[in-house]
């Protein structure tokens, strides 16, 4: 499915949620990874302010993309945000929904 690039050049944006360890099964708790670099995953969850709409993402990052610390509240810039559909059946039932992912994020000056 294609993925599309999301614009923050004019939003603020700050961290919600501490990131979290994205898994891949929830059972076993084994981690989910990022197939390009291998990195594991995390989620992280933003407050993003814009045009005076402000909405709550949860964003799947590397682990080798954000720095220590990140904590609630913190103002952030968030490089490479893109948004991606998905849609899965899961007994019997289907699902939908947006997914998004980040290159990295770090403190706003």
């Amino acid at each position: 499915m294609p993925s599309f690039k999301i614009d923050l050049s004019t939003a603020v944006v700050f961290v919600a949620t501490a990131p979290t360890p994205k898994l891949a099964n929830a059972k076993t708790g084994e981690r989910a990874m990022d197939r390009d670099s291998g990195a594991p995953l995390s989620t992280v969850g933003l407050l993003v302010s814009d045009e005076g709409e402000g909405n709550l993402y949860q964003v799947t990052i590397p682990e080798t993309g954000y720095p220590e610390g990140l904590a609630p509240g913190m103002p952030v810039r968030v490089v490479g945000l893109k948004a991606r559909d998905w849609e899965n059946e899961f007994n019997g039932q289907k699902r939908h929904g947006i997914s998004f992912r980040a290159v990295a994020i770090t403190p706003a000056a």
